[in-house]
């Protein structure tokens, strides 16, 4: 690790913490040349696979997207950020699990789509809507019988 200030290449450890989010460790760092203190983060790699689109596009895993869509199928529904955020997160871990360099768009989709079901019927309505681009009012009506007849079971 360099010295940000000289660019000394060896410097000693003073104090290491575990961050606030627990995602990280935050350490202290004193400069064995010019010693002035600096600190450093440490955090896991994430492996994530790459997302194959419908089309058949590649991109890279992108956790904002998720969480946008979240969001917006969410909006102005009683439903926490925490509670938005834990269902971003079980996402994301379902694709750092999945066996592969490649994960399909619809496998991401569908999970998404399975977590707001349990959450709130209507933000996954409206996800689904939109993730599944109905194209008539028909179609919408069977996804909302579909939902209603699940919850009288």
């Amino acid at each position: 690790m360099k010295c940000p200030f000289c660019g000394h290449g060896e410097n000693k450890v003073i104090d290491s913490r575990i961050s606030k989010d627990g995602k990280a460790i935050r350490r202290r760092r004193e400069c064995l040349a010019c010693e002035k203190r600096f600190t450093t983060y440490e955090y896991v790699e994430d492996i994530l696979p790459m997302v194959v689109k419908k089309d058949g596009r590649r991109e890279p895993f992108d956790r904002m997207k998720i969480r946008n869509g979240v969001m917006k199928a969410c909006e102005k529904r009683p439903i926490s950020m925490e509670a938005m955020e834990k269902i971003v997160d079980v996402v994301e871990q379902t694709c750092q699990e999945f066996q592969g360099e490649e994960i399909p768009s619809t496998v991401i989709g569908e999970k998404v789509m399975a977590e707001l079901k349990k959450l709130d019927g209507v933000a996954y309505v409206r996800f689904a809507s939109v993730y599944r681009q109905f194209r008539d009012v028909g179609e919408f009506m069977t996804e909302l019988k579909d939902l209603l007849n699940k919850e009288k079971k």
